[in-house]
């Protein structure tokens, strides 16, 4: 009898347990996704340990899809949730909680690691729950690509959080704590957008045991919930990495402070000055060479006047000679 209830109480819970189906691009089925273009567990069993890399894209994470979803940035996509197929019951209505959604580039490994950015999220609005809008909706829960991302291969995360026996953690009592339900998406973007996702959420270490997002008492709270992560990425244009490489360049013009070179041309100006006074040096002996010839023509006007005075007296002597023999000739006469 024990037997029978416990087995009767495992299957009702695996009946209430949830699975991605497929993807609607702006309002177009793009099938069924399951092990196409979706990372597919093997079945639709919860991950409890928020250690587990199943916890990032579930059980077969590692295991790379054959396609991929084509969406462009701003598109509109719509992930569909089904129990075990299309249009059954999708999820049981005790299993309510938050659904949240992630990007991160394409990777062929099992998601884990710092990658991840929060692009979507939906809680408790004061009435209702996520998982009480996927019920109502067929299990679609949409959300919009940002219009700015940049081009390239994605995965894109959604997962649910279910809150009916997370009141105590997983690692206080296995046998209960939040369920998630995640499931990966392949999605090749497309568009002229340039913003890259930048928040680096690891979920095996962002996610934690004192979140009151995760270990939450559904039957008794105050209406109002605190969704785990951090806040909804803005997805502007150039905020990401890019806006960091715009400033890299920046820093290879500050080297252009290699002004050193501008030492160099203002060391030879000095050096100029030192030419000009050999020039002046060179200019001021020419100038005084000129000057001292003159000085030796000044005598050459007094040279004449000695000549000139040299002769009177020759003639003054010999007319004194001639008046001296006509003396003597007067007297022996």
């Amino acid at each position: 009898m024990i037997s029978a209830l416990a087995t009767l109480a495992m299957a009702s819970s695996v009946a209430a347990h949830a699975t991605m189906y497929g993807v609607w691009v702006n309002g177009e089925d793009q099938g069924d996704g399951r092990n196409v273009y979706i990372r597919t567990p093997p079945n639709n069993s919860p991950v409890k340990d928020l250690a587990s890399p199943d916890l990032v894209c579930n059980v077969n994470g590692a295991k790379v899809a054959p396609e991929f979803v084509s969406a462009a940035a701003g598109d509109t996509l719509s992930f569909e949730w089904q129990h075990d197929n299309r249009n059954d019951d999708i999820i049981d209505g005790s299993h309510q909680g938050p659904i949240i959604t992630w990007v991160a580039a394409f990777t062929e490994d099992d998601g884990t690691g710092p990658i991840w950015t929060k692009v979507a999220e939906d809680g408790f609005d004061g009435t209702q729950w996520a998982v009480d809008k996927i019920k109502a909706n067929n299990g679609k829960q949409d959300f919009t690509i940002p219009a700015a991302l940049a081009p390239g291969k994605y995965l894109f995360r959604q997962e649910i959080i279910a809150h009916h026996e997370s009141d105590t953690a997983f690692e206080d009592n296995p046998a209960r704590g939040a369920q998630f339900y995640p499931s990966c998406v392949q999605i090749e973007v497309s568009g002229d957008g340039d913003a890259v996702p930048d928040q680096g959420f690891d979920f095996n270490v962002d996610y934690t045991y004192q979140d009151p997002g995760i270990v939450f008492n559904l039957y008794n709270f105050d209406g109002t919930y605190d969704i785990p992560g951090p806040e909804v990425w803005s997805a502007e244009g150039g905020s990401g990495s890019p806006a960091e490489p715009s400033t890299a360049p920046e820093p290879t013009t500050a080297p252009e402070p290699s002004t050193a070179p501008e030492p160099t041309p203002s060391a030879p100006v000095e050096s100029t000055p030192a030419p000009s006074i050999t020039t002046l040096s060179t200019v001021v002996v020419p100038t005084s060479a000129v000057t001292e010839p003159t000085a030796t023509a000044a005598p050459e006007t007094p040279a004449p006047e000695a000549p000139e005075e040299g002769c009177k007296l020759k003639r003054r002597s010999r007319k004194s000679k001639r008046s001296a023999k006509a003396r003597r000739a007067s007297r022996m006469a």
